[in-house]
């Protein structure tokens, strides 16, 4: 997946729905990895919760040493892990990009998706804390820090012919968030599954 989202969650206007509260000053439309933004989990009662995160997971140690945005291979030990109820959260979002597959070498076109009936949905994600450096170059940050990246894949029939890798898994009805933050871990398989086409738009080029 092209590693550039929106959340455009002020225009949207759904503020107090997913935060509780009118403003959040940390939110920025463009989302890049090491971007900090809002990231939803469940606190010690079960109720939802807004907590500042970074894109980018730590990789697995054998693998290249650079964050991981999403994952795919939900069967390795390393996600595994990570897949527990505990460490869940919902990516707010209200659009998505991918790269062209067929874009001339060296000017590769993006393209847009957007949830149909949803100006604001959420990728099933998975977090963690983190001691470490993360942040741009031009500003690193040293210390703790709470690191999210979130599932991918196979693409939909939407997606596959832009992009025909991956996808993000999307969760686009509450009923459909509510089940990733408390599943059992033997229901992940199930709902990481690619968006029906009919509810996902390729917006024009």
């Amino acid at each position: 997946m092209c590693n550039y989202y929106q959340n455009d969650i002020r225009k949207a206007g759904r503020e107090r729905e997913f935060y509780g509260f009118d403003e959040f000053s940390e939110i920025p439309l463009d989302i890049y990895p090491d971007s900090l933004t809002g990231i939803i989990t469940l606190n010690a009662d079960g109720e939802p919760q807004w907590r500042a995160m970074r894109w980018g997971f730590p990789p697995p140690p054998k693998a290249v040493q650079r964050p991981v945005t999403n994952v795919r291979n939900l069967t390795s030990p390393y996600w595994r892990g990570w897949l527990k109820p505990e460490f869940r959260c919902l990516v707010p979002f209200t659009r998505f990009s991918e790269y062209e597959d067929s874009s001339p070498k060296g000017k590769k076109k993006i393209r847009w998706f957007n949830v149909k009936d949803a100006p604001m949905a959420a990728f099933a994600g998975i977090w963690r804390p983190w001691t470490g450096v993360r942040g741009p170059k031009s500003r690193p940050v040293e210390g703790e820090h709470l690191l999210y990246a979130f599932l991918t894949c196979a693409p939909n029939a939407v997606v596959a012919p832009i992009h025909a890798k991956a996808m993000p898994v999307i969760l686009h009805t509450p009923e459909a968030q509510d089940a990733w933050l408390t599943a059992p871990a033997s229901a992940v398989e199930a709902i990481a599954q690619p968006l029906p086409e009919e509810e996902l738009a390729l917006e024009a080029a």
